[in-house]
């Protein structure tokens, strides 16, 4: 292990490092949506030729300064820059390795450790709800950091093989899904067979609705379990998300694989891919005793852009559906042994994206415990790893 010694954050980061623009030529602009907390890369939404606002290049890291922003740790490095060059959003705080001093993916990786996370925090300063974070407070916190730019590049590579087996099975699950989601156009929407009848959607599966969350309070700190929200169905679990008592009913916890259907707000239907939880309101968990999961995940799934309309047609300032609109959904409904026949074919790909769930979260926990261990020398690496 190599000397470490305190630094000032300012001193082994540079912040805001000056980019020069190209002249007339376009360049990536990256928005707050790109960032997606959990993952390591953001990717440009857009292209302009000139703008104002922060400046970075590619894998710089981006540390969203702005509430709430920052507590749903949007901080990610960028990637896929055209012509190398980036613009953001004046709420991005461009971090980057110094030379000779910080190596940059380590930098990212120490953004990401609670101990510079908190620092920001408490020095959010501004209005309430517009809060910022000033590039200035980080002149003020002081980190022991590794001198030896090998030691730093280990322990960065320890962290990123572990996001790139998280990435490669995100991906894995990506293509499987588009693989069923053909499979299910073919059988259903281009070479349906005109013999089969049909059934509401409401027949097909059982839709739980979720509980009022916040009339049932942890009573203690083990008892208890996040609340899965329709923030939660798009972002996931946060340190911002609320809790609730697992002194219910087994039906309302959320686990790895059910399909929960968010049908007020942003109407979606997602397999869930997180910790257990326990389900909120204006969320159905779906399942059936009858048929099996691609069946009815991949028939709410085709029927949800008809849903978001419904959803939309409503006078409120919440679109949402009703259970008489999951009556009027139609389902067609093959014959026992063809469906038999599709399910050999569908379940696995289905079984396959939750099981790659289950590794993505077990990737991820040990990712996330390793990250504060490695960052304040608890656990030490050999140099030449």
């Amino acid at each position: 292990m190599s000397e470490w010694k305190e630094f000032r954050y300012s001193d082994f980061v540079l912040i805001n490092p000056s980019v020069k623009l190209p002249q007339n030529e376009l360049i990536s602009f990256v928005e707050m949506k790109d960032l997606v907390d959990g993952k390591r890369f953001c990717y440009p939404s857009s292209t302009r030729k000139n703008g104002s606002g922060s400046k970075f290049e590619n894998y710089d890291t981006l540390f969203a300064r702005i509430t709430p922003c920052l507590e749903n740790g949007k901080i990610c490095q960028v990637k896929n820059l055209k012509n190398g060059i980036g613009l953001g959003s004046t709420e991005f705080l461009v971090f980057r390795g110094k030379e000779e001093i910080s190596d940059t993916n380590f930098v990212f990786y120490l953004s990401r450790w609670k101990e510079v996370r908190s620092h920001a925090e408490i020095n959010l300063d501004g209005t309430s709800g517009r809060q910022r974070v000033p590039k200035e407070c980080f002149n003020e916190l002081i980190i022991k950091m590794p001198t030896d730019l090998s030691e730093q590049i280990n322990i960065a590579n320890i962290l990123s093989s572990l996001d790139k087996k998280i990435e490669l099975l995100q991906a894995q699950n990506s293509t499987l899904e588009n693989i069923t989601e053909l499979l299910f156009r073919y059988w259903f929407i281009e070479e349906p067979n005109e013999g089969w009848g049909d059934l509401p959607l409401s027949t097909v599966a059982n839709f739980l609705n979720g509980l009022a969350c916040q009339k049932i309070p942890p009573k203690n700190e083990i008892d208890k379990l996040p609340v899965l929200k329709i923030k939660e169905l798009s972002s996931g679990i946060t340190g911002n998300s609320d809790w609730a008592s697992t002194e219910i009913t087994s039906e309302y916890i959320v686990k790895n694989g059910d399909v929960i259907f968010a049908w007020s707000a942003s109407l979606m239907v997602k397999i869930w891919d997180e910790q257990d939880c326990i389900l909120n309101q204006h969320l159905f968990k779906v399942t059936s005793d009858v048929y099996p999961k691609w069946f009815y995940y991949l028939w709410c799934k085709h029927h949800l852009t008809e849903f978001i309309s419904i959803a939309a047609s409503h006078a409120t300032t919440m679109g949402h559906i009703k259970r008489g609109d999951l009556d009027e959904a139609k389902v067609l409904v093959p014959s026992p042994e063809e469906l038999d026949s599709m399910t050999e074919q569908a379940e696995p790909l289905i079984q396959k994206m939750i099981a790659n769930n289950s590794q993505i979260i077990t990737l991820t926990k040990l990712r996330d415990s390793l990250l504060p261990k490695l960052m304040s020398g608890e656990v030490t690496i050999e140099k030449d790893l």
